[in-house]
């Protein structure tokens, strides 16, 4: 039986990798999981130098899912090469870095990270274009056709070695448009969704809780809403699509693949249960055999339309 894909040129042992932002750098979930098992990890959002995030309350529960306005922190890109890439290096699971632009959010931002990632021995390299958390960059490009098109242009002259690979948002009208101009400036793949941008307000104090009034809404309740996106993106591109949004079991893995993903990243279930990828993957294992399906692959993008 055959789980092994490849999405842009990077070989996974499986489909399943584990979001941005839901997994640290591996630290703590090893303790619970094998990383050899994962299809991939990607890692927390990294910027060419730290950046601290909002102040709190920045996470809360909501009915079906989690809303967070965590603002990107991190230590910045010389701690992650030093301290997180060589423990990260001790797997033979395949590392891409989740990136943005720093404070500033500006495309010669993105540039300059890029650039650096460029020289870093890991397998891939993903650009956030889609947190709804940070007033600078992110969501300033990652809306229209042109926007996607220009950052993505200018990281991809920098980024030669790397795959590249588009975070796109949900927030907008046309998630197509958004992806044709990151496959025209030369991505190699796209992965979405991201969170959608949302509100809870606490009734008694009359405010909302989340200290910059919205956040991102993940979990299974956006799961519907990016089957649905991933569905078209993947039909609209030629370049291969990452799946992400609510996925808690392996029967969500399967639903992304049939709609077109190639692979998936798991990111609040990992919050609930750090054990919920390799429990993922488990799954999808025990689906192939009841329906005899020898090769992963014949999954993807095999839903059949009414």
């Amino acid at each position: 039986m055959k789980t092994e894909v490849n999405f842009c040129g990077i070989k996974m042992k499986n489909p399943v990798t584990v979001s941005s932002g839901t997994f640290g750098y591996g630290r703590g979930h090893n303790e619970f999981i094998d990383l050899n098992k994962l299809g991939a990890i990607i890692t927390k959002g990294t910027s060419l130098i730290p950046k601290t995030g909002n102040k709190p309350p920045r996470i809360c529960e909501t009915e079906g899912g989690m809303l967070n306005c965590i603002g990107l922190e991190n230590p910045g890109l010389e701690y992650f090469v030093n301290v997180d890439l060589p423990f990260l290096k001790s797997f033979n699971t395949p590392i891409i870095v989740n990136c943005f632009g720093g404070v500033e959010g500006t495309i010669e931002a993105y540039v300059n990270i890029c650039r650096e990632l460029n020289k870093l021995p890991i397998d891939g390299v993903e650009i956030n274009l889609s947190c709804p958390n940070v007033k600078a960059g992110c969501l300033a490009f990652g809306t229209t056709y042109e926007g996607v098109k220009e950052i993505t242009t200018a990281c991809r002259k920098v980024l030669t070695d790397k795959p590249l690979i588009v975070k796109l948002t949900p927030n907008v009208t046309d998630i197509t448009l958004p992806a044709k101009g990151a496959e025209d400036a030369g991505a190699d793949g796209v992965s979405l969704i991201n969170t959608i941008t949302a509100m809870k307000i606490d009734i008694e104090k009359k405010r909302p809780i989340l200290s910059i009034n919205t956040g991102g809404l993940s979990g299974p309740a956006i799961k519907p809403v990016a089957v649905r996106m991933v569905y078209q993106v993947a039909h609209c591109v030629k370049i291969p699509v990452m799946g992400l949004g609510g996925i808690m079991t392996g029967e969500d893995v399967i639903e992304f693949l049939l709609a077109g993903a190639t692979c998936i990243s798991m990111g609040s279930a990992n919050l609930v249960n750090p054990e919920a990828s390799i429990k993922a993957i488990e799954e999808v294992e025990n689906y192939m055999k009841k329906h005899n399906i020898i090769d992963i692959n014949e999954l993807i993008d095999a839903v059949e339309m009414n």
